[in-house]
């Protein structure tokens, strides 16, 4: 369509939520929140990323955040498309769209008679199987005080910090804190106490060996 095309999105918008008051309106124009929407999606990234090329206009607005993935490359059934993401890379993404302060919307397309294709079903029983052990530090959480780096990200829920640590080849990670201080840090996994020391500016954890799970999950209490 013409760059000066109106699609009187607010027309639309409204009418809507005239039928349906309840309804969440999250539209994929690849651009900054608009008035009758309840939400953000950025397609196949995340929040305030652009690797994709899709989201180069998408100024974060103020609505809740939600990043949307496809299991493989393809939104809609594919037979042919069988580059379905490992257990590893939907978690990370989980995880990552939680600690950019998003939710996740990961999508699968049904085989013709409605079934989904078995390597998918496998693919979410993992998800769902790794947020039986660690839901706790996704679910209810926001993106935590500390932004994501390249190690991975952090979540937060009132003084509990999730420190989720997905790439790092080191035992000790420091963590600007903007002030806060801990008051504890334990292995989320096994409760295990993981000695810190803490300066005006942060907390220098001393983990006892380099991580080398999924995700390796260290809990803090602030203080």
């Amino acid at each position: 369509q013409p760059a000066d095309f109106n699609w009187r999105l607010r027309e639309i918008y409204d009418h809507i939520h005239s039928i349906q008051p309840g309804c969440l309106v999250i539209s994929n124009h690849h651009l900054a929140p608009q008035e009758g929407e309840d939400g953000q999606t950025f397609e196949k990234d995340l929040p305030g990323h652009n690797t994709t090329g899709f989201s180069a206009n998408a100024e974060i607005g103020q609505l809740p955040l939600e990043t949307c993935e496809t299991m493989n490359n393809s939104w809609g059934y594919n037979i042919t498309d069988l580059k379905y993401k490992s257990e590893k890379e939907l978690i990370h993404y989980l995880v990552k769209a939680a600690g950019n302060n998003a939710n996740l919307l990961m999508n699968v397309g049904p085989r013709p008679d409605g079934t989904f294709p078995d390597i998918a079903v496998q693919r979410y029983k993992a998800m769902g199987d790794w947020l039986k052990v660690y839901g706790e530090s996704i679910y209810g959480t926001r993106g935590g005080l500390v932004t994501p780096r390249d190690w991975g990200v952090t979540t937060q829920k009132e003084n509990r910090l999730y420190v989720h640590i997905l790439n790092y080849k080191d035992k000790s990670l420091y963590l600007p804190t903007n002030g806060k201080k801990v008051k504890s840090a334990r292995v989320f996994l096994d409760k295990k106490p993981v000695k810190f020391t803490q300066d005006a500016d942060g907390v220098l954890l001393k983990l006892d060996k380099v991580p080398d799970e999924l995700d390796y999950v260290v809990e803090l209490e602030l203080k």
